[in-house]
């Protein structure tokens, strides 16, 4: 995980054991390939490390075209590459391409440089209906509650499926615990899942006054994963205002709340998910800095 912060990289004191940058999640099946889910601010340290570890191909999928999701693509130094075949994955328009709306950011006047100069000349996809394959893994994506077009991922390989849901307001307007699970958003992307990343970004207080605004409270959070029967949460997207022991607070909530046989944890910038076939295991944060110390 190189980012899981929502909304606005937050750099602080007070948040550096999850994390300050926005959202982007690193995911290695094939040996040359790259999945890489979102191009927050947590995708240019990425970058650092696929510029020395090179794969053939690096596949970056956007579930929005929000400014948080998008705003590390200038700055992931395998963009600036001529020899890295680099794809981008994201939500159709009617109106325009994914190319034009991502050079809406990546040009003037809010970029020095235009996206048709370039070196990679990154290829776009409008992202299929029906699930597709990169490597040996199979793809999926369905619409999710969101402010724009919004998707959610799921990505299944040998045998084990994670879920990326990162900005998700599946209660808006309803209670999920009434809901069938075909009628409850998200539901598709989720379910049975070994791992679900899902926004929580709110406390129950706080999503009082946002209501609407496209996110999850925690009690929403654990209600969309126990409806989905995961296996595992993680807490992800968090408020930029959230300090490390507030988010340590809200995570304390979800436990409470949960049923399952293993309780939400906090995503961390840095941490590393194994996803193998006997187990789910975690990696403290602590590697993955010392990881990038060593390629500097």
């Amino acid at each position: 995980m190189w980012g899981c912060r929502g909304s606005l990289p937050a750099p602080s004191p007070d948040t550096v054991r999850y994390g300050g940058n926005t959202s982007c999640v690193e995911l290695n099946v094939d040996e040359d390939i790259v999945i890489v889910l979102d191009a927050g601010s947590g995708i240019r340290p990425l970058g650092r490390i696929l510029a020395v570890h090179r794969p053939q191909a690096i596949h970056v999928l956007l579930t929005h075209l929000h400014l948080d999701h998008l705003q590390g693509l200038a700055f992931f130094l395998p963009f600036w590459s001529d020899d890295i075949e680099l794809h981008i994955w994201g939500p159709s328009s009617p109106n325009y391409s994914l190319a034009t709306r991502v050079a809406s950011y990546v040009s003037p006047p809010l970029f020095p440089v235009h996206l048709s100069d370039v070196p990679s000349r990154p290829i776009f996809h409008d992202v299929p209906d029906e699930p597709w394959m990169i490597g040996s893994a199979l793809v999926a994506r369905y619409p999710v509650v969101h402010q724009g077009p919004t998707l959610g991922f799921r990505v299944t390989a040998d045998d084990r499926t994670l879920a990326y849901i990162p900005d998700h307001e599946p209660s808006l307007g309803v209670d999920l615990r009434q809901l069938e699970p075909d009628w409850i958003s998200g539901y598709r992307v989720a379910e049975g899942a070994d791992v679900l990343l899902h926004d929580s970004q709110y406390s129950g207080e706080e999503y009082g006054s946002h209501a609407g605004w496209g996110h999850s409270s925690i009690d929403h959070a654990v209600s969309f994963a126990r409806a989905a029967q995961v296996e595992r949460l993680l807490m992800f997207h968090h408020d930029p205002g959230h300090t490390d022991m507030e988010l340590e607070s809200l995570r304390d909530e979800a436990q409470s709340l949960w049923t399952g046989r293993q309780s939400p944890v906090l995503a961390a910038e840095g941490m590393t998910l194994r996803l193998e076939q006997a187990e789910v295991s975690i990696d403290p944060p602590a590697e993955a800095a010392e990881t990038l110390a060593m390629t500097e």
